[in-house]
């Protein structure tokens, strides 16, 4: 069973900032298509940023500016860094890795931005 473990929720005021993290196993992290995505309750789950195994990055729109996916190659980890959180982000956060063989989540770590 692959595991993706997030890290690094939890609760901030509006305009401050929080860093999530994602550790991988070492040959999924190096040949697919590393994202975060984050839900609402009874909404769909939606791509905040990926990153490819070369760099290219996509953020979603109300991101970007704001937040920053990286890899941490000798780590097998991605980051995360949110910065101006607004409410709005308030959400659980999923790590995915992706390829065309596998489809894989972690099991989310909340992200609250309330004063």
């Amino acid at each position: 069973q692959v595991q993706l473990v997030e890290s690094g929720g939890g609760l901030v005021q509006p305009g401050g900032s929080l860093r999530l993290s994602c550790a991988a196993p070492k040959l999924i992290f190096s040949h697919g298509l590393m994202a975060w995505y984050r839900q609402l309750p009874g909404k769909e789950r939606v791509l905040v940023a990926s990153i490819s195994r070369d760099g290219v990055t996509n953020y979603a729109d109300s991101v970007k500016g704001r937040f920053a996916i990286s890899r941490v190659n000798a780590l097998s980890t991605v980051d995360l860094q949110m910065s101006s959180l607004k409410p709005e982000d308030t959400a659980h956060y999923y790590c995915n890795a992706h390829s065309r063989n596998w489809d894989y989540w972690g099991q989310g770590t909340q992200v609250t931005v309330s004063s």
